[in-house]
């Protein structure tokens, strides 16, 4: 059907356009010097040694775990509320998610079940197996790393975090792919962990159509992603050389270029969508049952990724999105957690129970229509059939 308003839009300008049609004027189409832009851009903004750009933030969070050494049979505590690409990085090296529950509040990781999870898994027997999956993770409890998730824009709460990452010898991946451009406790989300990742998909704060961006200052970790996103190619290697088992996950000159104008403008797009998501929590305040998203203290620099709101208990989500459809008005549930997806369960055995929190927040969250192009009479559009539909 036709909506009214749009689920998300990206922000381009004539800049963008031109600097992919200037690309189209030369013969380096690959591997040359947008890439090259385009990866300073990010590591200089983060303040990182090294920026690796990957042809997706799923991508990028496979090179995170293989260049990790994380692998079959290895344990990684994640969280469960999160877009399926978290956990999958981890399956396609046949390593065991072990979910934890989350914050009710910013839906990040708790750091507290975290460290009784880490806790329990280094003592293993009985009290490692209340955090071990039903089916699917045999005998081992080998824990090697954290996989954290900025999500929704927030950075998770990451000092307690890496103080249990670090007494338990953890490798700490940071899914930051929702959230660049924000910052915890006035450090860059990105920087948190040992390694992590952007996404650039064109709902995010910058677009380059498709792609994603490895960061880190760990020079053996950035080598082994550059490797492997190229063929498996270490350096010295001939064209025909192949050192590694790689992938080809190489980001194109044509996404580098918009990618690279897209960095140029990034306060300006973030500004956009701060105007966007307080338009939306002035309307939405006057809305009974519906709860506006919270930016928590430690969270220095929001970088609103999409704007999820949650209802009160005795709304029939669900309702409300086939109400909204109704009146051209789109939406969408977000997330529905990751150990109720169908291939997650017949894995390993998770149920609905497990995570109660994860599993609340996805029953009661819907993402509203947001971008930074949004006009304020479309979020009031958007605010009043809210209202109107619940009502």
């Amino acid at each position: 059907m036709s909506y009214k308003v749009a689920m998300s839009s990206p922000d381009l300008s004539e800049l963008e356009r031109q600097a992919v049609a200037e690309v189209l004027q030369t013969p380096r189409l690959s591997m040359g010097p947008r890439l090259e832009a385009f990866e300073g851009a990010i590591a200089a903004r983060v303040g990182l040694r090294h920026a690796i750009a990957v042809n997706s933030g799923t991508a990028g969070l496979h090179l995170c775990v293989r260049a990790a050494e994380i692998g079959e049979g290895d344990a990684v505590l994640t969280s469960p509320f999160s877009f399926v690409a978290s956990s999958n990085a981890l399956l396609y090296e046949r390593a065991i998610p072990i979910f934890v529950d989350v914050d009710p509040v910013t839906g990040n990781l708790d750091p507290a079940q975290v460290a009784e999870a880490a806790a329990d898994l280094a003592e293993g027997g009985r009290r490692a197996e209340r955090w071990l999956p039903r089916r699917g993770a045999g005998n081992s409890t080998s824990l090697r790393g954290l996989l954290t998730v900025d999500v929704f824009g927030q950075p998770a709460d990451h000092d307690p975090l890496m103080a249990t990452a670090r007494q338990h010898g953890l490798i700490v991946i940071e899914d930051s792919c929702e959230a660049l451009g924000a910052s915890y406790k006035g450090r860059p989300a990105g920087t948190l962990g040992d390694i992590a990742v952007f996404a650039f998909y064109p709902n995010k704060q910058i677009t380059s159509g498709e792609g994603g961006m490895v960061v880190t200052d760990r020079d053996q970790m950035a080598s082994m992603v550059r490797s492997l996103r190229n063929q498996g190619r270490a350096p010295g290697d001939t064209w025909l050389d192949h050192t590694f088992l790689g992938y080809n996950y190489r980001m194109d000159e044509l996404n580098a270029a918009l990618g690279h104008v897209q960095m140029t403008r990034l306060d300006e797009l973030m500004a956009k969508r701060d105007a966007v998501a307080g338009w939306y929590a002035e309307q939405l305040a006057s809305i009974p049952g519906v709860e506006p998203p919270v930016v928590v203290p430690n969270t220095t620099r929001m970088s609103w990724f999409v704007y999820v709101v949650r209802f009160a208990p005795g709304v029939d989500r669900d309702a409300v999105i086939r109400r909204l459809d109704t009146e051209g008005i789109p939406s969408r549930p977000y997330f529905k957690p990751i150990h109720l997806q169908p291939y997650v369960q017949q894995r390993f055995g998770t149920r609905a129970g497990d995570f109660p929190v994860a599993e609340d927040l996805g029953g009661r969250g819907l993402a509203l229509p947001f971008s930074g192009v949004m006009r304020q009479d479309e979020v009031g559009l958007v605010c009043d059939t809210l209202r109107k539909v619940i009502g």
